[in-house]
């Protein structure tokens, strides 16, 4: 093999180096968030920090592993439901939040033995029939009083200030902590493997992927961040209503999250999140005609970004900020990238398959 026609395999980049440090300062500028943004500030990052949640969630579960579903509904409103019922029953609130949406991850598992049994559209709506299932038996509770509902009443004990800033920690902790795992997952073996089986479940079986215990760990993950997210809402919100956290709706927006940052993309499922934020503070009060401007969106971006807006950056650019795969490039490639970089050349490239 000739000298230019020589390809290296990659994984770190000096820009994904950099994209590393650069979270790791945002996560500590956050940390001290609530002594340096105002109550307004620190509600809206503690509302983004939940859509980074959901959004990361979905799209490992549907863009990595190639689950779709449209009942994930059923398991943020459980999450609330379950920090409820276990700050009722004397848990300090907080630590009901992780509990509750731990207890409902647990819960998820044996469900998975069922419900992946089911595929594509049966999967999928059958999701759906979980969470309209759901939705039923928490009403019966008469701690909840059917759509009524009821509040998660012990954060009275706590003052205004207190309890922001306690919810945006928690918060906080709840969307890094998530992120590490799904980033250490896909970058791990069984990371490959999940995305061996999106792209063709009889394939990766037929190689020695363990598919149905792949499946249930991502379905179990994407089940334990949904209902951590539905039980950091309520602590937002303070008041529970079933009809209000077991609607599609929080499905869809997942789904908008996901398809306009970039499906089956780390970076893209965070941008998605950040788009839909701005999009509901900037026009959420309109209405009717925000749903439509959802919809219009969505609709724009399937059309002229397939792959999503991180899509569309990776394919122009080739720019990988969080990278969870390797990636073969000609030397012919590397030599330009060192040209305009000789610390690249310096540093003796960027790494080969052996890297991490």
């Amino acid at each position: 093999m000739s000298a230019t026609n020589a390809a290296v395999v990659e994984r770190w980049t000096p820009e994904s180096r950099i994209a590393i440090a650069a979270a790791a300062v945002i996560v500590a500028v956050l940390a001290i968030g609530p002594a340096i943004f105002s109550a307004n500030a620190v509600d809206k990052l503690t509302t983004l920090f939940i859509y980074v949640i959901l959004a990361v969630m979905w799209n490992a579960l549907v863009g990595f592993c190639g689950l779709v579903s449209i009942g994930q509904q059923a398991f943020l409103g459980l999450g609330a439901y379950a920090a409820i019922r276990l700050a009722d029953l004397g848990v300090s609130v907080y630590p009901s939040l992780f509990i509750g949406a731990l207890i409902v991850g647990a819960l998820s598992w044996p469900l998975s033995i069922v419900m992946l049994r089911l595929k594509g559209g049966e999967f999928a709506i059958g999701m759906w029939v979980v969470s309209e299932l759901a939705h039923l038996l928490v009403n019966l509770d008469t701690l909840v009083r059917g759509e009524t509902g009821t509040s998660l009443i012990e954060l009275d004990a706590y003052s205004s200030g207190s309890r922001r800033a306690l919810t945006y920690w928690c918060a906080l902790i709840a969307m890094t902590g998530l992120l590490a795992i799904v980033f250490w997952l896909l970058r791990s073996p069984l990371g490959a493997a999940i995305q061996a089986i999106r792209d063709n479940e009889e394939a990766a079986e037929s190689i020695g992927v363990r598919v149905a215990r792949a499946k249930r760990l991502v379905f179990t993950l994407a089940a334990f961040g949904a209902a951590l997210a539905g039980a950091l809402w309520v602590a937002t919100a303070l008041t529970f209503q079933p009809k209000a956290y077991f609607s599609p709706l929080w499905t869809a927006y997942m789904i908008f999250m996901a398809l306009v940052g970039g499906l089956g993309t780390f970076e893209g499922a965070i941008l998605g999140a950040v788009v839909f934020f701005a999009i509901e503070t900037w026009f959420g009060d309109m209405g009717v005609w925000y749903l439509v401007g959802l919809g219009a969106t969505a609709l724009i971006f399937a059309l002229l970004f397939p792959r999503g807006l991180w899509g569309w950056v990776e394919d122009r650019t080739s720019l990988r900020l969080l990278p969870i795969g390797y990636r073969l490039r000609l030397a012919k490639d590397l030599a330009g990238a060192e040209a305009k970089d000789p610390a690249r050349k310096r540093d003796g490239g960027d790494g080969g398959a052996g890297g991490s």
